[in-house]
Order: structure tokens, then sequence, then C-alpha cells
């Protein structure tokens, strides 16, 4: 299947034209007014470059290594649930990755299964949230690592304030009888295009997490495992460096904002860590992470891999936060909209733009290493565009 889209924007248009309102709503997502979700963009639009006309590259050498991987640009899959957005799931998005020569974080939201991911790209990084009881996330740990998967992430920002201003998708559900069907049924039959996807591959989007799985090996829906996180105590960092010794292999912390919370991650034994204000979606007004990723790269870059997310929609946003002193980057929502534009082929297409944006960007101010890029490669057009992390 070819899918033709010459800019994230683009997928973005057509994602939502694709998919049911209540499914839209969950991958805009956000929180409150939406002041951060806008800032991840803001900021990326207050940095501007220096355009040369000498010494250009006549190659580009964009690999890097996050976590003991190798990859042959910047730019990962961030783990996301990609629940009932096109047929090929988590599944389709590995395959994608694995082809652009990428790593691929998988979500324990995710509605395929970490040995599906695996298989499909052997350069997965599982994804760990704090759900039930340490019996419960030894079980998830050891079924990750049976799969193969190359690193764990924790993920440690989620606050439950899921309140927007623009309207809330209905909750997840956590059954599928009949009185849930009938719920949702009119959203399905908005969208036909995307209900005949399901049809065809004689599937419906039934909304179970198997990476939560319980005790018992049963697979909750994704509405009933929400109400057992909501009601888990969230870890201390002794839990984490319970769970990073568990896991024994490369590992990374997710949801860092502070210094303070970024060497308290290397004394547990981080490997890398992910600056980031989980996409807008947690605490509206925490600012984009790039006004204080200097900071923090500068506090611990030398322990640890730091890795950015938050609002990365073109090649030119990777190289920005490439200067700023991070390895790598993760994309959601960008993945997300080419998911939903052609599933695994509007995925890799998204992948495809991001690195010919990050070579012409590099051609365009004389590099041709990511190694070689710095802040010297940037103009601030905002004077107040950098903040001092609180502490």
């Amino acid at each position: 299947m070819k899918v033709r889209f010459r800019n994230l924007a683009e997928a973005e248009r057509r994602a939502k034209r694709a998919l049911p309102r209540a499914v839209w709503l969950a991958v805009k997502a956000g929180n409150e007014q939406g002041w951060t979700l806008d800032d991840n963009l803001r900021a990326f639009n207050e940095l501007g470059f220096s355009p040369t006309i000498f010494d250009r590259p006549t190659s580009f050498e964009l690999g890097t290594r996050i976590l003991g991987v190798d990859i042959d640009f910047p730019v990962m899959i961030s783990p996301v649930g990609a629940q009932a957005i096109h047929p090929d799931g988590e599944v389709g998005v590995a395959r994608a990755a694995a082809r652009a020569g990428t790593s691929m974080g998988l979500s324990s939201w995710a509605g395929h299964d970490v040995t599906d991911v695996v298989r499909a790209n052997p350069d997965t990084f599982f994804q760990l949230y704090w759900v039930g009881s340490k019996d419960d996330i030894e079980r998830r740990v050891e079924a990750a690592r049976r799969a193969g998967a190359k690193a764990l992430i924790v993920t440690l920002d989620w606050s439950h304030t899921p309140r927007r201003d623009w309207g809330v998708p209905p909750a997840p559900p956590s059954d599928l009888g009949p009185r849930t069907v009938a719920r949702l049924a009119p959203e399905a039959l908005s969208r036909p295009a995307w209900l005949a996807r399901y049809l065809s591959r004689g599937s419906i989007p039934d909304l179970r997490v198997p990476n939560l799985f319980g005790g018992d090996g049963s697979v909750p829906y994704f509405g009933a495992a929400w109400s057992v996180f909501e009601e888990t105590a969230p870890p201390t960092w002794e839990d984490v460096r319970w769970l990073r010794e568990l896991w024994g292999g490369p590992f990374m912390v997710k949801g860092i904002n502070t210094i303070k919370d970024a060497k308290l991650a290397v004394d547990v034994g981080a490997d890398a860590i992910s600056v980031s204000n989980h996409g807008g979606n947690n605490i509206d007004g925490s600012p984009s992470p790039l006004r204080y990723l200097p900071d923090i790269v500068a506090a611990v870059g030398e322990s640890v891999d730091v890795v950015v997310d938050g609002g990365v929609r073109r090649g030119s946003d990777v190289v920005k936060a490439l200067a700023l002193g991070a390895k790598a980057v993760f994309v959601g929502r960008a993945f997300l909209y080419g998911l939903a534009a052609g599933g695994e082929e509007g995925v890799y297409q998204v992948l495809q733009i991001l690195k010919s944006g990050i070579r012409e960007t590099m051609y365009g101010i004389g590099r041709g290493s990511v190694d070689e890029l710095s802040p010297a490669d940037l103009m601030v057009l905002n004077r107040d565009f950098f903040v001092a992390p609180t502490r």
C-alpha cells in the first residue's frame, strides 16, 4: 500500500479525518487548557539556524547508539499505546521502525503482546508502568526478558489529571459486552473506512492490554487495567532501584524534568533518561523540555544517554534537540498520525520524512555528523527561551 503525504502536518490532517472522534481525542490528548501541549511546539519555533554557503557536507553520519542499540538515525518510536488506530497496530509500527533502522518503544498499554512486537523488531525497548503489585511487575519484566526486549523503560511522570478544555474522550471500556458495544457503535459507524479496515481482517479493536496480564495470565481490558493503575501507589526511588536490579540490562527512566530527578535516576543505575513532560499530557503549565535540556545534560550527560521528547514534527526539530545536547529523540504523535493515515507504510513514511529533514538541515548548516552539532549551530529567537530547572 502506497501512502503519500509530504509532511507531518498533512499526516495529522489525514489522521483526524480517518479516526472516530473518541479515538482522535485520545491521540490529540493534552491536558487542561493545553498550554504545555502548545509550548512543546512553540519552543522549536523559537530556535533558528544560521545557514552557511561554504563547507557543505557531501555525506552524512546520522547514526547513534542508545541503550546499547545502534540506530541509523537519532529518532526512536516513543512507547505509546496504538489502540484502535489501525489494525496494523504496534506490530506494524515495529516493522516500520525496523525498516527505517531504528528502535521501537513498546508501551505497557499496547494492544499487541511484547513477543509479537520483538519478533517484528528485535530492537524493541519494553516500557513498564507501575501497575499492580511487585509480583505483577516481576512477571511482566520476566515476560519482556523472555521475549528478547533489548532494554526496559520505566515511565514515572503520569499524574492522573486528564481534563481537557476541548473535550475528554470516553473512558476506555472494562468489557465488550452488549451495552458497551451499543455505546461504541455510533463512533465506529461514523468512520466506515476505519471500521472496514478492521472487519476486512476479521477483527475489531477489543481494547485489551496483553502486557498488563494478571497473576492468572488473564488479559484485562484497558479500562479495568487503568482502574488498577489508579489504585496503585506510585513507586519510590528504592522501588525503581529494585526494578533496575531485577531487570539487570539496559535501563531508562522516562519523565525527567529536574536536575534532582536526573541525578536520582543516575544514582539508581539508569543507563539513559528521557527528559519529557509526557507530550503535554501531564501537568499543564510544564514548559517544553527543550527549555531546560542543556542544564540537565550538563548535570548528568557524562553518566547517561539523554533523550528528549515532545513536539517533534520535522527533521529540523530533531537537529535542534541534538544541538542542545540530546543524543536522540522519541516521537509519539508523529508516528500515530502516520499509523492512522496509512498503517505500517504511513509510519515508515513519517520516519523517512524526519530522516530526510535531518539531512537537509545539516546540509544547510554545514554539519556532516550528528556528533558535530552544538548550541553554536542555533540562533535563539526569544531571549527568554531558556528556563533553569527549579531544583
